[in-house]
């Protein structure tokens, strides 16, 4: 399957299980291809073929970016080296769960979350290590005979009980097999996303830094972005309702249009707020939800505050250009 064929698959799939989802990301290069939300989750989608080209800059820009949109990054896919992906298995990818098409399929659309996941070049599970203490117990089997049967030490056994250690599969099947029950917790695709802060690109242009300081000044947290089709994401952090703002800069040109129509598209989806700041003139207010204002009107607002309330007046208007 293609990539077109694996991102319609994708964009089926989260339809039907209730997303709202972003217009595709068409920049190169891109971090991510789809947002989409289900009332408080929100994913920020890589579709991919072969998961192993997924490099750390890439992977890293998804964990930043949705730590900062308070979403999580997740990647489908097809293969890995040289064999498909299993189904049912979670594969991770410098912290982030990459999967195939049926898995995205079962996980939202069946509701039936992958209980395998691969690591270290194994397949491993996850134990509810209390259920299995107290059904080892309550069978009257030593940690010793358990661990004997299954051809580990006594001190796996007490990991596994403790929450410590994943069991490979055949030592989950075994298990289930002598205490007549299964033990397996399904994966937590997002339990592994503590998100390390990404060290940003310094080779920020002037334009953009002229911009950003100006934000900067004002109280806004900018960070900038290299992989998405804004230049930063903007934070306010001492109003009461955290403001985030998908933020771009560049010139009134066809191409900042499209860009403007992207932006308004996931700002819809992440719940946050967009804006281009235009260098030179612009010839509209707003291009759907997405707020132009001038590089010059920028530099006469005096605090972060007026730069909110002018998005707001103007994002009420809905122009499209």
């Amino acid at each position: 399957m293609n990539k077109e064929l694996l991102i319609n698959r994708a964009i089926a799939i989260l339809s039907k299980a209730g997303f709202l989802i972003s217009d595709r990301c068409d920049t190169r290069p891109r971090s991510f291809d789809l947002a989409a939300r289900r009332d408080n989750v929100l994913l920020l989608i890589k579709v991919i073929s072969n998961i192993d080209g997924l490099n750390e800059e890439t992977t890293g820009e998804m964990q930043f970016l949705s730590k900062h949109l308070h979403g999580y990054p997740v990647v489908i896919g097809e293969k890995t080296r040289d064999h498909s992906l299993e189904t049912g298995v979670v594969y991770f990818r410098y912290g982030v769960p990459a999967f195939d098409i049926s898995t995205m399929q079962d996980y939202f659309i069946e509701d039936k979350p992958p209980l395998i996941y691969a690591e270290h070049g194994g397949l491993y599970v996850n134990l509810d290590g209390n259920i299995l203490k107290q059904e080892r117990t309550g069978k009257n089997i030593s940690l010793g005979a358990l661990a004997s049967l299954l051809g580990v030490s006594r001190r796996t056994i007490s990991k596994y009980e403790e929450g410590e250690m994943a069991a490979s599969v055949d030592v989950a099947l075994r298990l289930e097999e002598i205490l007549d029950r299964g033990f397996t917790v399904a994966v937590d695709l997002f339990e592994k996303l503590h998100m390390k802060e990404q060290q940003k690109q310094e080779n920020v242009t002037k334009e953009n830094s002229n911009v950003f300081s100006c934000l900067k000044n004002m109280g806004f947290d900018v960070m900038p972005i290299s992989q998405a089709p804004f230049d930063a994401v903007s934070q306010s952090s001492n109003r009461r309702d955290e403001t985030t703002i998908l933020t771009g800069v560049g010139e009134y040109t066809k191409t900042m249009v499209k860009k403007a129509h992207l932006m308004s598209s996931i700002s819809e989806v992440t719940l946050t707020q967009s804006v281009l700041i235009v260098n030179g003139a612009s010839r509209t207010r707003n291009i759907e939800k997405t707020v132009l204002v001038e590089e010059k009107e920028l530099k006469k607002l005096d605090d972060k505050d007026d730069f909110i309330d002018l998005l707001q007046e103007r994002g009420r208007r809905i122009e499209v250009s």
